[in-house]
């Protein structure tokens, strides 16, 4: 059983989700069905997020599964500007982010600030809050923050 995390002073609950941004979504889908499928699949268009201090769009193609009680995410950039194209265009494909479900997204990211993260982008869907979080002496993976509405870490995917 997992239990709660620290990074410096900030204490997280578990691990809930690793994302993986890759090229081609139905190969990676077929190559990995039998590991953690059935995978749900959904088209994700977001306006208007921040990224890197400015107003952007993106397109997503995006596959959920699971291991556990730890969502698989595959991601697939159809456009647009987002963490995920800068992944890809710095030629990487592979594990992107970990996901954290939090109570207080803007609490928390005021408390990892503190500790040297800062976000490259965030978005507020009315219903859910992220933010994905960079660290400039970690190995590249991302952190996401994700509120659902009323603050329920169990509510149901947002992204």
């Amino acid at each position: 059983m997992q239990g709660p995390r620290r990074i410096g002073k900030v204490a997280l609950p578990p691990i809930d989700q690793v994302g993986y941004v890759v090229r081609d979504l139905p190969a990676t889908l077929a190559r990995y069905e039998h590991i953690f499928g059935p995978f749900g699949r959904m088209e994700s268009k977001l306006t208007g997020v921040t990224y890197r201090g400015r107003p952007c769009d993106v397109h997503l193609d995006i596959a959920f599964g699971s291991t556990g009680n730890v969502e698989i995410e595959f991601i697939a950039v159809l456009g647009g500007e987002s963490p995920h194209s800068e992944f890809l265009a710095a030629g990487r494909e592979g594990i992107h982010h970990i996901r954290y479900r939090v109570a207080d997204c803007a609490a928390t990211l005021a408390a990892l600030r503190a500790e040297g993260f800062a976000p490259i982008w965030q978005h507020d869907m009315g219903f859910a809050k992220f933010a994905y979080l960079e660290h400039e002496s970690r190995d590249g993976v991302l952190i996401e923050l994700l509120e659902m509405q009323g603050g329920s870490p169990q509510a149901a995917n947002a992204q």
